[in-house]
């Protein structure tokens, strides 16, 4: 049953194979000079103490391929689901040679015990080592990485750490099941893709967030916040742009931010906060980047009369909680989903 099963999943064992090797090559010859130079631009900023715009330039040279190899170990699992899961059972049902198999002494069992198995585990090291080589090559980029792409934030997190693996073998397993259900190949590919997307976008926003607690806490307004102040043209109260940063906490995920007065209100989305501007340091009428201390000039004047960023958040380090927690979810939902595979062959199919 086990060669049985090679010969039929060779070709696109092969192909996996081709693609991964390929990748690995190009991260191997690019992943060096990335790394190195990484590397000298933080001697070199760190001797005159400006690193903050090294990492701004940095990961702005590398951002094109640093998406794309993330990209790619995204959609990995559900190419894995779409043309290993769902023709795995589906395409038998439709040529009948399931039944040839049951009729020589072969359980309905043993048969998909074997093909679930042997399959899924490619699939799950076809998603890790292409994680781990992306990890590799990223290592740089993640360090230096602006908010929006840092490890924590929803994008990069599903690219990195053990999470792949988790993913792949959900979607293996849902693709299978699809099949199973359906007996049609196409309309199994086509449920699978919608269901596992469906998915991948409503758990990092609706279940992610609150895996643990999120932390809130007021900060004071500074260059890591604070994108830009500036005057309104007719107005006299200066406008803060947030970033989407948190001070002494790099890396966080950022689930909200909002300016707020001194009695805790929310400050409006215009971010005009009440200090006079006609004489002082904030009387500049053009737009100006924050002071970098943070508490001089027009930023040191609304931290004065009271205005703060109200932020809630998670911290850089439940990362590997968060990776822990999010692919024991998907191995429980790939252990149900492998229950009912084995309930509807024995119960359902004929």
């Amino acid at each position: 049953m086990i060669w049985l099963t090679w010969r039929q999943f060779r070709g696109a064992a092969a192909m996996m194979a081709a693609v991964l090797v390929v990748l690995a090559a190009a991260l191997a010859l690019t992943g060096p000079s990335l790394a190195d130079a990484y590397s000298s631009g933080i001697t070199a900023c760190a001797r005159n103490g400006d690193c903050a715009r090294f990492f701004d330039r940095f990961f702005d040279d590398y951002q094109g391929p640093f998406l794309i190899v993330t990209v790619i170990v995204l959609i990995l699992p559900g190419l894995v689901g779409l043309f290993w899961g769902a023709p795995l059972i589906s395409r038998e049902l439709e040529a009948g040679t399931h039944l040839l198999v049951w009729n020589q002494s072969i359980t309905r069992t043993r048969w998909l015990a074997v093909k679930l198995t042997f399959t899924a585990l490619a699939a799950m090291a076809a998603a890790g080592l292409c994680g781990l080589a992306v990890t590799w090559w990223s290592g740089p980029l993640d360090k230096s990485a602006a908010p929006g792409f840092a490890l924590m934030d929803p994008l990069v997190f599903g690219a990195r750490g053990i999470a792949p693996m988790g993913y792949a073998a959900f979607a293996f397993v849902l693709g299978v099941a699809m099949g199973m259900f359906l007996r049609r190949t196409l309309t199994a590919m086509a449920v699978t893709l919608v269901v596992f997307a469906a998915l991948q976008i409503a758990l990092p926003l609706l279940v992610r967030p609150h895996l643990l607690p999120p932390v809130s806490s007021a900060f004071t307004l500074s260059s890591e916040n604070v994108d830009n102040i500036g005057l309104p043209r007719g107005g006299a109260n200066p406008r803060v742009i947030l970033d989407s940063a948190i001070p002494g906490h790099t890396g966080a995920w950022v689930l909200s931010s909002r300016l707020v007065d001194p009695a805790g209100r929310p400050v409006g989305a215009d971010g005009l906060v009440q200090v006079s501007t006609t004489s002082g340091p904030c009387s500049p009428s053009e737009e100006q980047k924050p002071d970098p201390s943070g508490q001089s000039g027009c930023l040191g004047e609304i931290n004065r009369v009271g205005y703060r960023q109200q932020a809630t958040y998670q911290p850089f380090e439940r990362f590997w909680p968060f990776q822990w927690i999010e692919t024991g979810i998907y191995a429980l939902l790939t252990l149900g989903l492998t229950g009912l595979c084995f309930w509807w062959i024995r119960r359902r199919l004929s």
